[in-house]
């Protein structure tokens, strides 16, 4: 049971990052459709400051936040498995918090390198 409701949450996660990403696309022309012609604004008036920088900026901290969360998940279920006093349900539990953790950490790191790589790609 715990197997379905984690990769349900995953599904739901993967879902709902889908529907972002087009309404970002929308956001970045619309944001770029607002600078054009004006002049007197300081975000407008850079020649490297668009739309596109913002949201890849977003995105990048929100990975960084959950890598971070990743690494205290993973501290948490070391400190989990050193004070199991060799209770096996709550080795396991600690065993599935650093699985998870490392998980988390791998798919982080990875879908930084995916955005900067599409947006790098696709954006410029």
């Amino acid at each position: 049971m715990n197997k379905l409701k984690s990769f349900v949450l995953i599904l739901g996660i993967v879902v709902g990052i889908g529907v972002l990403v087009p309404s970002g696309a929308y956001a970045a022309s619309a944001i770029d459709a607002q600078c054009v012609g004006v002049t007197d604004s300081t975000v407008c008036a850079k020649k490297d400051a668009n739309a596109n920088d913002v949201i890849k900026t977003v995105i990048n901290v929100l990975l960084y936040i959950v890598g971070a969360i990743s690494v205290i998940m993973l501290i948490v279920g070391g400190l989990l498995y050193t004070t199991s006093a060799g209770d096996s349900g709550r080795v396991t539990t600690a065993k599935n918090t650093v699985t998870y953790a490392i998980v988390g950490l791998v798919v982080s790191f990875l879908a930084f390198a995916i955005v900067n790589y599409v947006v790098k790609v696709f954006f410029k």
